[in-house]
């Protein structure tokens, strides 16, 4: 069972897409605040399926751990259908995903997390959450800039101006590699939030639920699949040798 490390009576809002990186910043945020309010965006994403999970996501995360269930509070979901309309990348359309001149996967969708975390702060500001936590990493993933903890340090500074409250963005995977994801949700929710991530998040690209790996559903060929297939396995070898290393 969890363990409650820390009572803040600051409030959070989680950036919440359905996918494992948000879902175990849902348990962090959990963990460290009284409050916890999530919200998504409907942004016309191909993998839309997500939307879907998230509410069996929150719903499974509330009934297995009822310590937290207590701070899990309202869920915000917005229509932001038409900076999806504008993107025009294979996350918003049925474009192949490939790698581009630039340098980055077409997957890329410029500006998507300084507008949601735009949108995030003008919600935080009616409902008092100070706290915005978003699960960017720019230690195992994609290249996508917007991640990076550099551009969403200075975002925090710009919406700090912007609004004259002292928001605070965390990125608690930021540091992370995928691998060492999966070890913070076990130490964080034990086995049986591992198993919630397996069955019940999505984070293939193309949407695809049909295909159940250990790791858990998607196509197991876009780059977010390849990325959580590796970290799975990398932290299945770890956990192993530590396993061994301790008998």
């Amino acid at each position: 069972m969890p363990t409650v490390t820390k009572d803040n009576d600051t409030g959070a809002l989680v950036l919440f897409s359905g996918g494992q990186d948000s879902t175990v910043c849902l348990v962090v945020a959990l963990d460290r605040y009284s409050r916890v309010e999530t919200i998504g965006f409907d942004y016309g994403q191909r993998h839309d399926v997500e939307m879907q999970c998230r509410q069996r996501v929150r719903s499974e995360v509330a009934r297995l751990f009822p310590e937290w269930a207590a701070r899990l509070g309202p869920d915000h979901v917005l229509d932001v259908g038409s900076f999806g309309a504008i993107s025009d990348t294979a996350l918003t359309s049925g474009a192949e995903i490939e790698m581009l001149a630039s340098g980055l996967p077409s997957t890329f969708v410029p500006a998507r997390n300084l507008v949601f975390f735009t949108y995030a702060a003008a919600l935080g500001y009616r409902r008092g959450l100070r706290v915005l936590m978003g699960g960017m990493c720019e230690t195992d993933y994609s290249g996508y800039p917007d991640c990076r903890d550099l551009t969403l340090r200075a975002l925090e500074q710009a919406i700090r101006l912007g609004t004259e409250m002292d928001f605070t963005i965390e990125t608690p995977l930021m540091a992370l590699s995928k691998a060492e994801t999966w070890a913070l949700a076990e130490r964080l929710g034990g086995q049986s939030f591992v198993d919630l991530i397996v069955e019940d998040t999505h984070t293939c690209y193309r949407g695809m639920r049909g295909l159940r790996h250990d790791w858990g559903y998607g196509c197991g060929a876009c780059p977010a699949c390849e990325l959580r297939a590796r970290g799975f396995t990398e932290w299945q070898m770890l956990r192993a040798r530590t396993q061994t290393a301790t008998r």
